[in-house]
């Protein structure tokens, strides 16, 4: 007998072989990357762990499903060690139980016919049980691989989505508030390692909300070991607040300066070979994210693309999901916000209008502090 761990994936199952195998490794290394001390060994569809297995890290692992510890022994030995392994994990103090069959390769049997036999061993050796197959307040699950088989009752929930950088690397404009570090999450999740950056506007942020940020990203670095924030300051929007005072036009404050904050990471992700830029935005829900006004910040980064994966979503989603993640209590933490948003900010900005400013004001001109 020997103790393992199972670790399953789903989506790099579906892929073609090249692919699958590319996938595979990708997810390999990412587990060693965490679990140096643990040994590793993949089948088709199944990974599997021994020695210096750590639960906790393997659930933050992008492209794991689920997982489970399991006792490894011949299939010979099942119907010695059931009873056994069942008496260890409790299923005494249960009312009603339910075998999870599942088979690899060529044998005389069906899975059908070994879990009702099995199961009729268990009744046998724990008369009050009754069989459950929809709700049983117990699982016992056996899989059969040639002539081994593993035992196990307990799947525990993984990160799921894609190993992480299967797909690319991303800028992510991070600012320390509840959306951002979700977006940037969920691109994780689907196989982009993030570049988190935070663009620090002069003098109307201070050193609390780049401190949040910080705070934040350091969470994020539970599923993308070594992530680190950029922090990029710029003194474009003192200037640029200034003339459009002036102007009558303070109105586009949040415009000009979410414009300038795309031409940054623009050219951040450039310099870095990012593949776009990942935000939080979410449609609607400030004066900067109207559909109007994302037309127009979306002009400010034409050389790449946008990624919005929270533009449908509405914001108690947002913090269900940074909850989960452990992004939520920083997020909230205390920082001084942006001092620079206008009493009146517009919702309705139109492009022309907006380039036709941009190309009067003499803060334009300014050259990008990437």
């Amino acid at each position: 007998m020997k103790n393992q761990w199972l670790v399953r994936y789903s989506e790099i199952f579906l892929k073609s072989d090249p692919v699958r195998r590319q996938w595979e490794n990708v997810l390999i290394t990412n587990i060693r990357e965490v679990m140096p001390g643990a040994h590793v060994r993949n089948e088709r569809g199944r990974i599997w762990l021994d020695g210096d297995v750590k639960p906790d890290l393997l659930k933050n692992i992008f492209g794991i499903v689920s997982f489970s510890e399991v006792e490894h022994i011949r299939l010979d030995e099942i119907e010695s060690h059931l009873p056994d392994y069942c008496r260890r994990h409790g299923l005494q103090t249960a009312k009603t139980f339910a075998i999870k069959m599942k088979r690899v390769g060529t044998h005389s049997f069906s899975s059908n016919d070994k879990a009702i036999e099995y199961g009729n061993l268990l009744r046998k050796e724990f008369p009050h049980l009754k069989v459950n197959l929809a709700t049983p307040d117990k699982e016992i699950h056996i899989e059969i691989r040639g002539n081994e088989a593993y035992l196990y009752d307990t799947v525990i929930k993984g990160a799921g989505g894609l190993p992480l950088g299967v797909e690319g690397t991303l800028v992510a404009l991070v600012s320390g508030g509840i959306d951002s570090p979700v977006a940037a999450w969920m691109m994780m999740k689907r196989g982009c390692r993030i570049l988190p950056l935070f663009v620090a506007l002069d003098t109307f942020l201070d050193e609390t909300t780049i401190a949040r940020a910080q705070r934040v990203v350091e969470e994020l670095a539970k599923y993308q070991p070594g992530i680190e924030l950029t922090v990029i300051s710029d003194t474009y929007l003192a200037a640029a607040k200034e003339e459009l005072i002036r102007r009558h036009l303070e109105k586009y404050t949040c415009i000009f300066c979410k414009r300038r904050m795309y031409r940054i990471a623009t050219a951040y992700a450039t310099k870095m070979g990012a593949k776009g830029i990942v935000t939080g935005e979410s449609l609607g829900q400030v004066a900067s994210q109207t559909l109007d006004n994302l037309v127009v910040l979306t002009d400010a980064a034409s050389d790449v693309p946008i990624y919005r994966p929270l533009i449908g979503f509405d914001k108690e989603e947002a913090i269900r999901i940074a909850s989960e993640i452990g992004t939520f209590e920083q997020s909230i933490s205390h920082a001084s916000g942006c001092k620079a948003v206008p009493k009146g900010p517009s919702t309705k900005a139109r492009l022309d209008t907006i380039r036709e400013i941009e190309s009067k004001l003499e803060a334009t001109a300014m050259p990008l502090p990437v």
